[in-house]
């Protein structure tokens, strides 16, 4: 469970991940619709309609979305702020399931929804850094990623292991002249 800074006193208590489930699928919904019902949220989270209306009634008590029965709703900034993040961490740990690991996409979907509610900011924060720096770094790239996924796949003879760390001096080396040329051109 987390806890969300800057609540009023019957906000201090835990918002549990299922909670956060709800802001995200009402944040998400509101990115698609004006106006949010009941049946909207159940339907997205396959959940019957009065399991809905039970956990709506405890958002609006904690200021997190403004409802009232048999109208419609929407988030609070509180809870669009919250709603947001938990999505922003679904998004990030869904990429780098399914982009990196190669996870299936509905699995990887899955999994960051688990995931999403006990990942610290720190540690999401590293996932996004190490995403960029495969991207970025001249032994990274998607072809680091393919020989991975290869790896995870079949493992590393030794024979063809030798053969990557070949191929790599010499893409290194490559990459080392072509950044030396900028580097002394800038220089003029």
């Amino acid at each position: 469970m987390i806890v969300h800074k800057g609540m009023n006193n019957i906000s201090k208590k835990h918002i549990t991940p299922t909670m956060e489930d709800y802001l995200e699928a009402i944040y998400n919904l509101s990115k698609e619709k004006r106006s949010i019902r009941v049946r909207d949220i159940a339907k997205k989270l396959d959940v019957k309609m009065p399991t809905v209306t039970n956990m709506l009634k405890t958002l609006s008590e904690r200021d997190l979305i403004d409802y009232e029965k048999y109208e419609y709703l929407e988030l609070t900034k509180k809870g669009s702020n919250i709603g947001y993040n938990i999505d922003k961490r679904h998004q990030i740990l869904r990429t780098f399931l399914a982009d990196i690991l190669k996870i299936d996409f509905d699995k990887a979907d899955e999994d960051a929804c688990k995931m999403e509610h006990a990942v610290s900011p720190a540690t999401l924060e590293a996932f996004v850094d190490f995403m960029e720096f495969i991207e970025n770094c001249p032994r990274g790239g998607t072809g680091w990623l393919d020989y991975f996924n290869e790896y995870r796949e079949h493992g590393q003879p030794k024979a063809k292991y030798l053969e990557r760390m070949k191929q790599f001096a010499q893409e290194y080396n490559t990459k080392i002249k072509e950044m030396e040329k900028i580097k002394i051109e800038g220089e003029k």
